[in-house]
């Protein structure tokens, strides 16, 4: 009888070692290895290729491309953001910090899907709890099935005497192959699991959608593998401390990765926000310093955003330098640009940016709204009423131009921003506008037109 092998791997990067070791080499996390039992037998690597290759190669012309029909969700947020809906015999993951409402989402969506069988599977839930919250959302599906199960060879089992239409996996880190010796939530299982999914969601053309943790650095829990085997990566976020949610994909096979939906967290559950434009915008910041105005686009979407700064002596030897829903390196090389190409002596100062709403945003058309309400509280004044800041900033504090800059002014003023600072090198592609507009070279010139 052969010995059993074991080795150690890695929770964040699947790495494996022959031995337990503090540090792993790969992704330098501490503390991540787990022994688990080495499943890899001579008789699985065994199979000769022959028996591995189901088909032949066929060339592009020759294959005959069939229309397929998205099954829409109740949610048109939902649908903007998978492309227009559900595609059959797709694997979609859907990732969130804990209590972002990610299962409420779910389960809200399918149970206003009438007419469509739904099986939802937790892991985590009784079935009381479950329909406890879905008393609460309101139950319009009559066919939607809940079955509390962790073992996936029972999942499938069941998912074939039933044959939904839909498939939910609350969560894909609970569940677990009785095949493999090691624990729930280790990457073998997570592994294992999602393949077999995978395999039925391809054959019998059924979507299924996985519901999955984060780790704390606010990736999806398990290995990199299981996000490149399913079709769409879907990040659910948002600040507990806030009642808004952001539904972003960060991959999406059959749709752009540009797109977000907006939603709203009610007692009753979800509610879509289909015109989010000032909803970031607290609007009781007027004759405040500190407070700067700009845009940023997400997809198709226009989005208002508040830039708050506040700018004080250091309490320390050194000063501290802290963003809230903005790229702190950004945040510094913004800074540096300030003291070099405008003189103002930040090297003393405790500086602080926070984009209100809880919003994290990556577009660099904020640049100028951030440079303003930092030098606005640098000199504690406010900026001129209702003016809106488009632009990004270089390295040399020029104003650089920014896309969609139509679009961004007729979003500033329909909510009623009346002057618009952009750049210069944009003064032939704006359209004739209501708006005041006003176009500035570089940070020196935007200086002098701030509180003007």
């Amino acid at each position: 009888m052969s010995k059993t092998k074991t080795v150690f791997v890695c929770q964040n990067c699947d790495f494996i070692s022959p031995k337990w070791i503090g540090k792993c080499p790969n992704c330098n996390s501490w503390n991540s290895f787990i022994e688990e039992i080495d499943e890899k037998s001579s008789n699985k690597n065994s199979k000769t290729i022959n028996e591995a290759i189901a088909g032949k190669p066929v060339a592009i012309g020759e294959i005959v491309r069939t229309e397929f029909y998205r099954l829409p969700m109740p949610f048109d947020e939902f649908n903007r953001v998978l492309g227009g809906g559900l595609v059959p015999g797709s694997l979609v993951l859907l990732g969130g910090e804990p209590g972002i409402g990610k299962s409420t989402l779910i389960l809200q969506s399918v149970l206003n899907l009438p007419g469509t069988k739904v099986l939802y599977i937790s892991g985590e839930e009784s079935e009381t709890q479950i329909k406890l919250r879905a008393e609460r959302i309101g139950i319009h599906n009559k066919d939607c099935y809940i079955y509390t199960e962790i073992n996936i060879e029972k999942i499938l089992a069941t998912i074939k005497s039933i044959n939904p239409d839909v498939v939910i996996i609350d969560s894909i880190q609970t569940v677990a192959s009785q095949e493999l010796t090691s624990s729930p939530g280790t990457i073998s299982q997570i592994r294992e699991s999602a393949r077999q999914l995978q395999e039925y969601a391809k054959m019998s053309g059924i979507p299924v959608i996985l519901i999955g943790h984060i780790n704390k650095d606010g990736d999806i829990a398990g290995p990199m593998s299981l996000e490149h085997i399913v079709d769409a990566v879907l990040q659910f976020e948002g600040d507990n401390n806030h009642f808004y949610r952001l539904l972003r994909p960060k991959k999406n096979r059959f749709g752009s990765t540009y797109e977000i939906g907006v939603f709203e967290m009610l007692g009753s559950g979800l509610k879509e926000i289909s015109d989010p434009g000032n909803i970031l915008l607290s609007g009781e910041n007027i004759g405040l310093s500190g407070i700067a105005f700009g845009t940023i686009t997400e997809g198709s979407r226009t989005l208002m955003i508040e830039a708050q700064a506040l700018v004080g002596n250091a309490v320390f030897t050194s000063p501290q330098r802290s963003s809230t829903g903005f790229d702190n390196r950004r945040f510094l090389m913004l800074l540096a640009v300030i003291e070099k190409r405008l003189g103002v002596k930040l090297n003393q100062k405790d500086v602080f940016v926070n984009i209100a709403g809880g919003l994290k945003i990556n577009d660099t058309a904020a640049d100028l709204a951030v440079i303003a309400s930092v030098i606005s509280s640098y000199f504690d004044k406010p900026l001129t009423e209702n003016t809106c800041f488009i632009g990004e900033v270089g390295l040399s504090g020029q104003i650089r131009p920014v896309s969609f800059i139509d679009k961004r002014i007729s979003e500033a003023f329909r909510l009623g921003f009346t002057n618009i600072i952009i750049s210069a090198s944009q003064k032939s592609d704006v359209k004739k506008n209501q708006a005041k507009i006003s176009f500035v070279q570089d940070v020196k010139e935007f200086a002098g037109k701030l509180f003007s």
